[in-house]
C-alpha cells in the first residue's frame, strides 16, 4: 500500500544563525510513505543532474523536489510495522512508514536540504554517517545540535561533497532507536554518470533484532544475543532475490548497523571489493574475494560479472545468522534417545515434538505449532525441498534471457539435464 502525507506547516529550525527565517518561510516538501516490503525498481531522476539509480533490496528511494537550486527531501521519524517475512511482523521505529527508511540518492556537488519531522514518542536527531559537512549538521544530539522535540521539524542543509556509499541513523538515545530499526541508506553518485557505471547496483543494510517468540517489539537492551539477523529488516524467505542478466556488471553495496561483524559470501562467482565508506578503491588496490567481512559501522561495495546462470546463494557466513528466532540455551541432543521421555511429555503436551536427536535438519520440514507472529528457525522451500535457511540469506538469480532493467523474480532455475548432483546407484 502506497500513500502520501503532505505537511504544509512551517519548518521549525534552530540549526545555525540566520537559518530559522529561511527554512521557516518554506513549506515542507511532500513525504512519500511506503508500508510494504517489496523491492521497487529504480527510476531515472526526474529533476536535477543525471545519475544511474540504485535498487534498494526490499525498499525504495525517496523522491525529492528541486527548489531554488536545492534538492529537498522529507523524512518522517515514526513508529512503523515491518513484515520481517510472511507470518511475522515487527513493531519498529523507522522513517516514512518503513524500517529502514527510504534510500537517499544525490549527486556529488548537490546542495541537499532534508526536512526531518519527529513523530516518535521521544526526541531524536539524524547523523549522516560518513559525510563531510558543517559540524552543526552532523546530528549529534546535545553536542552539535539540540534534540528534535516530539512533533517538531528540523532542517539539515549541506553540500554532498564526496561521492560514495553512506548511511543515516539517529545520534539520540541511539541504543533504543537503532535497536528499534531507525536507519537508512545514502548514495552520492559521481558528477560524471559514466564513472563507476554498472548494469545493476543493489543496496541494503545489515541489522538485527531480539524479538521474543509470540511478541513483536524488539528488546532494546540486548547486547549480543540477537535472534533475528536481517537485511533491510527482512529475513529469509522474506528477502527478495537479486535478479541479474547474464553478462551484467553487478555492484552490491551493504552497510552494517548490527552489533557484530558479518562475513558476506557469494556462491559461484568471485568479486572485487571496489568501495568502502571511505570512498572508491583504486583499481590497482582492489582484491579478489568470495567472502568479505564488514565490521560494525562499515560499508562495502563489491562488484562482479554475472557470468554463470543459476540461483546462487548469497549470505552471511556466520551459521547462526542464517537462522530465525534462534534459542541460545537449547541443549545439544545429538545421539540422545528421547523416545521414552517424549511419550511421557506427549501425555501432558499433545503437540510436543522431540528435536535434535539426529541433528537439526528435520527443523526445515517440521510443521510444529508456533506462537503467533513467530517464524521457524529454518524456512523456505526450493525446487528440491526445504532450503533450511533463515536470517541473512537470499539468492542471486542470473538468467540469460532476463531483460535489461527487469528485476522481476524469474522463479527457480531449471537445470539442464545432467548438471545436477545425483545419487550413485
Amino acid at each position: 500500500m502506497i500513500s502520501r502525507r503532505n505537511f504544509l506547516a512551517s519548518a521549525t529550525t534552530i540549526l545555525g544563525a540566520g537559518f530559522v527565517s529561511k527554512a521557516g518561510a518554506a513549506s515542507i516538501p511532500e513525504a512519500q510513505i511506503i508500508q510494504h516490503a517489496q523491492t521497487l525498481p529504480p527510476k531515472a531522476p526526474s529533476s536535477g543532474r543525471p545519475f544511474n539509480p540504485v535498487v534498494t533490496l526490499n525498499g525504495w528511494s525517496a523522491p525529492w523536489r528541486m527548489k531554488n537550486g536545492w534538492k529537498e527531501f522529507h523524512l518522517i521519524a515514526e513508529p512503523v510495522i515491518r513484515e520481517l517475512a510472511p507470518g511475522m511482523k515487527a513493531t519498529l521505529w523507522g522513517y516514512n512508514g518503513s524500517s529502514p527508511g527510504p534510500t537517499i540518492e544525490v549527486v556529488e556537488g548537490d546542495k541537499v536540504r532534508i526536512f526531518v519531522t519527529n513523530k516518535l514518542p521521544e526526541h531524536t536527531t539524524i547523523h549522516w554517517h560518513g559525510q563531510r559537512l558543517p559540524n552543526g549538521m552532523d546530528g549529534i544530539g546535545g553536542m552539535t545540535q539540540p534534540q528534535i522535540p516530539v512533533g517538531k521539524t528540523y532542517v539539515y542543509e549541506f553540500v554532498a561533497k564526496r561521492p560514495g556509499t553512506f548511511m543515516y541513523h539517529p545520534h539520540a538515545d541511539e541504543v533504543t532507536q537503532m535497536a528499534m530499526g531507525m536507519m537508512g541508506f545514502w548514495v552520492t553518485h559521481p558528477k560524471n554518470p559514466e564513472l563507476h557505471k554498472v548494469d545493476r547496483d543493489f543496496v541494503f543494510l545489515l541489522n538485527s533484532y531480539d524479538i521474543e517468540p509470540g511478541s513483536s517489539t524488539p528488546k532494546v537492551n540486548t547486547m549480543l544475543d540477537f535472534n533475528l539477523w536481517t537485511w533491510n529488516s527482512r529475513v529469509f524467505p522474506g528477502i527478495d532475490s537479486l535478479v541479474c542478466r547474464q553478462g551484467d556488471r553487478v555492484r552490491i553495496r551493504f552497510g552494517n548497523l548490527s552489533m557484530t561483524n558479518h562475513p558476506i559470501h557469494i556462491h559461484g562467482h568471485e568479486f572485487e571489493v571496489t568501495g568502502t565508506d571511505g570512498g572508491w578503491v583504486p583499481p590497482s588496490a582492489r582484491w579478489p574475494e568470495v567472502t568479505t567481512d564488514v565490521a560494525v559501522g562499515q560499508m562495502r561495495a563489491i562488484e562482479f560479472d554475472a557470468t554463470d546462470v543459476g540461483d546462487w546463494a548469497f549470505h552471511c557466513h556466520k551459521g547462526h545468522h542464517t537462522m530465525n528466532a534462534m534459542g541460545h540455551d537449547v541443549p545439544t541432543m545429538i545421539g540422545v534417545d528421547q523416545r521414552k521421555i517424549a511419550e511421557k511429555i506427549i501425555r501432558i503436551i499433545p503437540d510436543y515434538m522431540a528435536m535434535g536427536e539426529n541433528g537439526m535438519a528435520d527443523m526445515g520440514s517440521m510443521e510444529m505449532p508456533l506462537p503467533d507472529n513467530t517464524l521457524p528457525m529454518m524456512s523456505g522451500n526450493g525446487p528440491y525441498g526445504p532450503i533450511e535457511m533463515g536470517g541473512m540469506f537470499t539468492t542471486v538469480k542470473i538468467r540469460k534471457d532476463q531483460k535489461p532493467g527487469d528485476y522481476k523474480d524469474p522463479g527457480w532455475y531449471k537445470h539442464p539435464k545432467g548438471t545436477v548432483a545425483y545419487e550413485l546407484k
